[in-house]
């Protein structure tokens, strides 16, 4: 087992990143959001997902030189062309206008098209509650729930996410779920490793449970909630794939394979000042429903384990298998 600080394992993932083809603004935009992923504890979005990126990048799926393209719709209203480009550097390009929009017109909104794999959905939209506006976000992925009664999937993991500032510059909480039981990518490295899933997490290509992570793969995911959670993955799809104009997760490509070209999957954000509409008094309302909650023993706010995860993984670096970091150095080497 490896350990690496968080400075050397952001610089590692940017020469990785640039040695495949990404140039240096979307390399820095990028390892940032690896690196945050760990910071969360979520490590299946973190510095696993490197090769993938990379080998992403070296064979045409994402454009790591993509400039993406903001679109003013109205004072408040953006498109984002994401060009087959990574999704961070998009979100940041729109959130720049999206944020001061936001603070003068109360609510502003984007729908990003053309774009990839957004990584943790949460980090996004907590930068928009470090700026002081509620902050709720869609991305579509290609399709792997399957409607309630049927097998075929039609809907991906699909999540959404929620942001809520403190009005101290962070968020009093983050609410970030998939629309199934758990991220396909959770599956992906559960296979990898060789080991098998838990049951109620996915669904055989005959509709029937399975705890084998291949036959999984094969099939389709676990809504989460039953019906509810395929509702919860149509209504994302409705504003991250038919709203923004990307690609349909029935007709997106996969994110954890090279086969197809670019996804084309789309994301869409909603920023509101709270001030603006809660007449100046969203902080006291903002306390009292977090106090109701974090002072009944054993109960926490959603996003206390990636707050925990944060400090662990800033005091401790982080941690990943031999093999993952000479894969990485693998790809760093190329240049």
């Amino acid at each position: 087992m490896a350990n690496l600080t968080l400075r050397d394992a952001r610089a590692l993932v940017e020469r990785a990143l640039s040695a495949s083809g990404c140039n240096g603004t979307n390399a820095t935009s990028q390892a940032r959001a690896v690196i945050g992923a760990e910071l969360d504890g979520i490590k299946s979005h973190g510095m696993a997902y490197v090769p993938i990126y990379c080998e992403h990048l070296l064979c045409g799926k994402v454009d790591g030189k993509a400039a993406p393209k903001v679109e003013a719709l109205s004072a408040s209203a953006f498109a984002c062309d994401a060009r087959d480009g990574f999704a961070f550097p998009a979100i940041d390009a729109a959130f720049a206008q999206v944020i001061p929009a936001a603070r003068e017109h109360a609510i502003a909104a984007v729908g990003i098209r053309n774009s990839y794999n957004c990584g943790v959905l949460g980090q996004h939209v907590e930068a928009l509650a470090r700026a002081g506006l509620v902050g709720l976000g869609f991305t579509n992925a290609p399709a792997s729930i399957a409607p309630i009664g049927g097998h075929k999937p039609v809907v991906g993991t699909n999540p959404f996410a929620c942001a809520v500032p403190d009005g101290k510059g962070e968020a009093a909480f983050v609410i970030d779920q998939s629309s199934s039981v758990v991220a396909r990518s959770e599956v992906t490295q559960h296979a990898k490793r060789g080991e098998p899933i838990p049951e109620g997490w996915a669904l055989d290509s005959d509709g029937k449970p399975t705890t084998d992570p291949a036959m999984a793969l094969k099939g389709s995911m676990a809504p989460s909630g039953g019906y509810k959670g395929f509702g919860a993955g149509l209504m994302v799809e409705v504003f991250a794939a038919a709203l923004t104009g990307a690609t349909l997760g029935i007709h997106a490509s996969a994110f954890g394979t090279n086969d197809g070209g670019p996804p084309r999957t789309g994301q869409f954000f909603i920023a509101a000042d709270p001030v603006a509409f809660s007449s100046g008094n969203f902080g006291a309302r903002i306390a009292d429903l977090t106090g109701a909650i974090e002072d009944q023993e054993g109960a926490r706010l959603p996003g206390a384990n990636r707050k925990a995860a944060h400090a662990r993984v800033e005091k401790n670096g982080i941690d990943l298998s031999d093999e993952l970091l000479e894969r990485i150095k693998g790809y760093a080497g190329r240049s």
